[in-house]
């Protein structure tokens, strides 16, 4: 590894790929790759032996063995992207991210949810609620005298 850190597009650049949580991601993958393929291969000898249903099953293998290696491939591009955000390195010098102009290279400002404001109306006077008064003059109470029950309440 240089002083400067790693280079872009060697192996030092790509050590975090061996860490003992990524090291299990990786022969996940292959397990799965191989016995999803493996179970295609089982479900073509079944159908060459006559069993229609086993067509759609040898098609159906093969499509989860990809679709594990697509999940894969995007979780090493997620952590190669948060990696080389969090050192402020570009993942790749040829990519460019989305938000930035190709003109100027600046970026835009990101789009936010919008966020719910609760609008309260502006009384001009305060109406007094007599039955909430009346309930929390009742909590107070209970609050005041904790070994009091429901029924010693004099209100």
């Amino acid at each position: 590894m240089s002083e400067s850190g790693p280079v872009p597009g060697t192996l030092d650049a790509m050590r975090w790929l061996w860490t003992p949580a990524w090291i299990a991601r990786h022969v996940a993958m292959v397990v799965l790759v191989v016995g999803f393929l493996g179970l295609g291969w089982w479900q073509i000898s079944r159908a060459a032996a006559g069993n229609t249903l086993s067509w759609g099953y040898a098609v159906e293998w093969p499509i989860f063995a990809g679709f594990v290696v697509y999940v894969w491939w995007r979780e090493v591009r997620l952590a190669r992207r948060n990696a080389a955000a969090a050192t402020g390195q570009p993942a790749d010098p040829t990519e460019q991210p989305a938000d930035a102009s190709p003109a100027t290279g600046e970026s835009r400002p990101a789009v936010r949810r919008p966020v719910r404001v609760a609008r309260v109306p502006a009384a001009s006077e305060a109406v007094e609620d007599t039955d909430l008064a009346a309930y929390n003059h009742y909590l107070s109470w209970l609050n005041a005298n904790p070994g009091a029950r429901p029924g010693d309440y004099p209100g």
